[in-house]
């Protein structure tokens, strides 16, 4: 209440208007994300480990006018804000943790929280307890929100490497959270309360819905796990908990199982564990299972749909399939021309149903492209259906490469690479890696020969976030095109 007030009151921000959370897995965020919706406000979560170029695009983008962050962060905003409409800052750090239960101010969030960073002091800037401190006491106006109105402006990226912001409302998120607690049916015990752990960040929707919005509608508890890199301090933190739900990808599953510490987790309590965002590989899933007791249960989703679509039933096995429809979810495997294709035939996943996106943020055009005219959101990823209704993916979309369950869209990553001075041409894909899923490679056709390897990883490395910085680079002295001179991708993955 206190924060909306200030966002209100203070601020004078009103209905509609958007605010960014630029944080980590800390306390901050569950606070400042109702407070935000409290004043009847619009949550545009950003990574905060975006680089200069890809955070202003994000907040230019959404007309974002205030924003939340991590001190240690802050350095990135001050670079771009005034290229952006943000006139209100709000920082935090491991001062305003102080306060929150015990269980919170362990040394491996401190451990992240402090790290050497300037100090930036922004025109108009409040610490996180100024701003409590200036909303304390102060009415809150009552803001008539409906289901229909946007919740998040869910940022992903797209085929033509600008970020587009998905529209999820009121009713979008509150239908997949329902869907969810539904599908997840008696996994839990009793009067069992539901302990998540939660490594994934909040501001991914895998997380932000699976873990932060499901579990607090539930009345359960997410430990939060601010450095999942920090393997070992992982480990030894989720020790300290009888956790139930675990959720992670490929890359956590497979890194915490070769952590030392990792033999003194206790998983007796653990009722449901969910693999998302990137295929799970069956040779870590039964790993998994041999060292945990749990199976991994596959799930299938986008941002756009909020994002779960499919989920295997809670009594599965790790058999490959994602699953099948949540409740109140069409699937359809489509053709070309959208129509639906029989059983065992491979085509477009669509998926009709209520968690469905309203469209993206400001862009029609693009908007009409991926949603037809009778509500089915054409996926652009390809499988299909076994006689017995489950669903299979073949293939992902055609270019796109998946980062330790992140979405990497070649053309970003190839206009960041032509804007070096001395590059011709660029092509991004991705490669297969044990450790992330996929690792981004890019060949280069170089205007001048001084241009090195090393120039290009400097420049990736100022522009681009670490999971889409190339680890490998090829130079060439031609690409393969189309005869109308589009590159084949397709091709150099052969």
């Amino acid at each position: 209440m206190q924060f909306a007030s200030y966002l209100q009151n203070t601020l004078g921000l009103t209905r509609g208007e958007r605010v960014a959370i630029m944080l980590p897995n800390i306390l901050q965020y569950p606070v400042v994300m109702c407070g935000i919706f409290r004043a009847g406000l619009v949550v545009v979560n950003v990574n905060p480990l975006y680089t200069a170029r890809e955070l202003e695009h994000q907040l230019k983008d959404s007309s974002t006018r205030c924003v939340i962050i991590l001190e240690n962060f802050a350095h990135i905003l001050a670079s771009v804000i005034e290229k952006t409409d943000v006139v209100h800052v709000v920082t935090t750090g491991v001062g305003d943790l102080l306060g929150w239960p015990k269980s919170v101010l362990t040394n491996f969030v401190l451990r992240y929280v402090k790290r050497s960073v300037p100090s930036y002091k922004f025109e108009r800037s409040v610490t996180f307890r100024q701003a409590l401190r200036s909303g304390d006491g102060v009415a809150l106006n009552t803001v008539d929100i409906g289901y229909a109105d946007i919740a998040y402006l869910q940022y992903t990226g797209g085929t033509t490497g600008v970020s587009k912001g998905a529209m999820l409302s009121h009713r979008n998120m509150v239908y997949n959270v329902q869907q969810t607690i539904i599908w997840q049916a008696d996994a839990y015990v009793g009067d069992e309360p539901i302990v998540a752990i939660t490594a994934l960040p909040l501001y991914h929707i895998f997380s932000l819905e699976g873990n932060c919005l499901t579990v607090m509608a539930q009345g359960g508890e997410n430990v939060l796990i601010t450095n999942p890199r920090d393997f070992e301090g992982f480990a030894k933190e989720i020790a300290k908990f009888d956790f139930n739900l675990f959720t992670g990808v490929n890359t956590m599953f497979a890194a915490l199982m070769d952590t030392p510490s990792f033999s003194d987790i206790d998983f007796s309590y653990l009722r449901v564990c969910i693999g998302g965002g990137m295929a799970v590989q069956p040779a870590i899933a039964k790993e998994w299972k041999q060292k945990t007791g749990m199976a991994i249960l596959q799930g299938y989703g986008l941002t756009e749909t909020s994002p779960a679509a499919v989920i295997c039933p809670m009594s599965s096995e790790f058999t490959g399939t994602i699953g099948l429809p949540l409740p109140s979810t069409e699937i359809m495997i489509a053709d070309d021309d959208g129509n639906p294709l029989p059983i065992g035939n491979v085509g477009e996943i669509c998926i009709r149903g209520p968690q469905v996106m309203e469209g993206y943020w400001q862009r029609p055009v693009e908007t009409a492209e991926a949603i037809s005219p009778d509500g089915w959101f054409r996926s652009g990823d390809i499988g299909y259906f076994d006689e017995d209704g489950y669903v299979y993916i073949e293939d992902r979309k055609k270019d796109m490469i998946i980062v330790s369950g992140f979405n990497v869209y070649p053309n970003e990553i190839e206009n960041v690479v032509v804007e070096l001075d001395g590059v011709l041409e660029a092509a991004a894909i991705g490669l297969p890696d044990e450790r992330s899923g996929e690792i981004v490679k890019i060949f280069v056709v170089r205007k001048t020969e001084s241009i090195t390897e090393q120039d290009i990883i400097d420049h990736c490395k100022a522009n681009l976030t670490g999971y889409k910085r190339p680890r490998i680079i090829e130079f060439r002295d031609d690409l393969p095109k189309t005869n109308v001179g589009k590159i084949l991708r397709r091709e150099l993955r052969d």
